[in-house]
């Protein structure tokens, strides 16, 4: 059954399919969660505010798919490449898709795409965008938890995302 659009925004549209009302964002296929990796065995974070929390977030970096002009048909492989580096100042020699998800299915129809980046090399400052101020962080695979808990005890947040990619982290290189 179709749905009705409740209200529209140029980034976020409400809908309603019988009785169920529901998120999507228009302008994106979707999400690439990035878990990279140095050859040092460092996993990359990224630290940023998120405006709906009102507080600073550690994430792994991230970025829509097919959100900006050039980039509509975007797979999450070459997504997850340009948002790594754009984010962190890394590229990644290596790449895998490690699974595509539901981010929250009883709210959003949105999916979000797990990528493994590793092998990396440092080709820029990272940052983001004028309008992200992202500050990148280093931390050793084996010292994860440890480090975000301490975040979480400076009252940072963390989002749920890190946990899953800290899960297929481990199955891959711990």
């Amino acid at each position: 059954m179709a749905a009705t659009i409740v209200v529209e925004t140029p980034y976020l549209r409400m809908l309603e399919r019988d009785g169920w009302f529901f998120v999507e964002r228009p302008n994106s296929k979707g999400i690439v969660t990035i878990i990279p990796l140095t050859r040092d065995s460092k996993l990359v974070f990224v630290e940023q505010y998120r405006a709906p929390l009102d507080r600073r977030v550690i994430e792994f970096p991230a970025g829509l798919m097919g959100d900006e002009a050039g980039h509509e048909d975007e797979d999450p492989l070459t997504a997850a490449s340009r948002e790594l580096e754009e984010e962190t100042g890394f590229r990644a020699q290596d790449v895998a898709l490690v699974a595509t998800t539901a981010t929250s299915p009883g709210m959003a129809n949105e999916v979000i795409h797990f990528v493994l980046a590793w092998n990396l090399d440092r080709v820029g400052p990272g940052g983001g965008t004028p309008s992200e101020n992202i500050t990148v962080h280093e931390v050793p695979l084996r010292n994860a938890r440890a480090w975000l808990a301490e975040q979480e005890s400076k009252r940072l947040l963390i989002a749920a995302k890190v946990f899953a990619g800290l899960y297929f982290a481990n199955e891959r290189w711990g």
